[in-house]
């Protein structure tokens, strides 16, 4: 176990190490840092190097084999109520405790009470959830569940007001952090096994993808209803670090803060293991144990990187966005925002539980390598645009609907396991380090050059949970073209000796 925990440490600093190289070239060029805000980062990167690993190390111990044992037992049953009310409860639970959402909900300032914002988002999740579970039991396609809420999600949002359409669209990219995407991932594979045809393995994708469509229809709705939007942001104050007892204060804090948060969010699914296993006794007495150790690295690690990423990357965020909002009147962000995004998307735990889970399920015949690739791209040009309106102040609604118009029309060319993928890529890729880091750079560009906070700054989380459903569809569709001319050559090799065996057959014969 210990040379496993090590190698998962060794994965977490090559991608991690990356994006801390970036920062500290920054800092230590043209965008400096205050000593007390480098020495945070500086502590922050080896939180998350061993955060990360502890996390991985939990997430394989531990929900994984929950979920895949409740998902097959639920499919089991075949009763529809008792899985969509299952998945509802499920999925409302562990959303409400969700990290990523609570990191959103404190940076919207009095735009909506913190509370409400959870509420409204897991029940949208729940609501989903139970949509996707149904999906996967009646096998219906993914792409047309996805083709109506896509498009009752870019309807409604014509009459949201403005300055809380970016905040809708963020709540979807949020919801799906370190926290859910590996239960629900393992939940949608457990389910999706039980089943049996050529679509059982890329049935078990697209639950993340539902998941996330949910909140936004939910926040859309709760704005139209109470005409949410357009307030004034009021930023919380950066701290002033004097000396290195200040920093370890704001440590000790900050592990105090986050190890609570962390015990409310792993609570629901302890309760719930323990629940599920005195009803079913799926479990033998090593994989229970096993179940315990696992919980336990998850409550360590998870607490370990949401320190390092909120403490330690936050405050960074803020004050180099504020830099590089005085460069070239905004203008270097863009090229600064591709670079980051080109390696954030590593240090994301949810996204390592998805390759994971791909890696499994199509037995190393999707590559992981090309999957990476297409994620970084697609996040990069995420965080582009996302600098662009920092800068122009465009609206939102003008880059994100011709987007969700070409993954929903790719959708229709792209193998379904390649759909699945490349939806809940998405939702992986919009975790901790997007709401912790990357959102505060935003909002402290967007403060230095005196743009709306709410209009231009807010919708970074939606765009990386957009970008990567047309760059991994992509990929799919070169996958499809690359197989289709594999086979093509075949075939015409095959007729080739066929046709050679016959002539030299009837040479024989003369």
């Amino acid at each position: 176990m210990l040379k496993e925990l090590i190698n998962k440490i060794q994965e977490s600093l090559l991608s991690v190490l990356p994006i801390a190289v970036i920062i500290f070239v920054l800092a230590v060029s043209f965008v400096p840092l205050s000593p007390g805000t480098f020495l945070l980062l500086t502590v922050g990167v080896a939180l998350l190097i061993i955060g990360m690993g502890l996390f991985n190390m939990g997430a394989d111990m531990s929900m994984q084999l929950i979920g895949e044992k409740t998902g097959a037992r639920l499919s089991e049953s075949k009763r529809g109520w008792l899985i969509a009310g299952v998945a509802f409860i499920l999925g409302m639970l562990i959303t409400l405790a969700e990290p990523d959402l609570r990191i959103l909900a404190s940076q919207l300032s009095s735009e909506i009470q913190p509370y409400l914002m959870i509420l409204v988002v897991s029940v949208g999740v729940g609501l989903f959830l139970a949509i996707a579970f149904l999906r996967i039991l009646l096998g219906i396609s993914l792409k047309y569940i996805l083709l109506v809420g896509y498009v009752a999600v870019i309807a409604l949002s014509f009459f949201v007001p403005e300055g809380f359409r970016p905040v809708s669209f963020d709540s979807g990219g949020v919801t799906t952090g370190p926290m859910i995407v590996p239960f629900i991932l393992s939940l949608g594979a457990g389910m999706a096994s039980m089943r049996y045809g050529k679509n059982a393995s890329s049935d078990s994708f697209g639950l993340i993808s539902l998941s996330s469509l949910g909140p936004v229809l939910a926040v859309e709705i709760l704005s139209v209803i109470f005409s949410i939007g357009g307030g004034a942001y009021s930023p919380s104050p950066v701290e002033v670090l004097s000396d290195t007892r200040d920093a370890a204060i704001t440590y000790f804090e900050g592990l105090g803060y986050y190890s609570l948060e962390v015990l409310i969010a792993l609570a629901p699914i302890a309760v719930f293991f323990i629940f599920f296993q005195l009803i079913t006794k799926s479990f033998s007495k090593k994989q229970t144990i096993k179940i315990v150790v696992g919980l336990a690295y998850l409550f360590f690690g998870l607490t370990v990187f949401l320190t390092g990423a909120n403490v330690g990357f936050m405050p960074v965020g803020r004050e180099i966005g504020a830099s590089l909002g005085s460069y070239m009147s905004g203008w270097i962000l863009i090229p600064v925002s591709m670079v980051l995004g080109n390696f954030v998307v590593a240090a994301e735990p949810a996204v390592h539980a998805l390759e994971r889970q791909v890696l499994k399920l199509s037995a190393g015949g999707v590559s992981l390598q090309a999957i990476r690739q297409s994620l970084r791209i697609g996040v990069s040009i995420a965080l582009g645009l996302s600098a662009l309106r920092v800068i122009t102040g465009i609206s939102i609604l003008y880059l994100l609907v011709p987007l969700y118009i070409a993954a929903l029309v790719l959708s229709f060319f792209t193998p379904d396991m390649y759909v699945g993928i490349a939806f809940d890529a998405g939702g992986v890729a919009s975790g901790a380090m997007v709401s912790g880091f990357i959102l505060p750079l935003m909002i402290g560009a967007c403060m230095q050059i005196s743009g709306n906070v709410y209009n231009d700054a807010f919708g970074c989380i939606a765009f990386v949970a957009l970008t990567p459903l047309v760059s991994v569809q992509i990929l799919g569709i070169i996958y499809k073209a690359k197989v289709k001319k594999a086979t093509t050559e075949l075939l015409i090799a095959n007729d080739e000796l066929i046709e050679y065996k016959e002539v030299s057959y009837a040479t024989e014969e003369i």
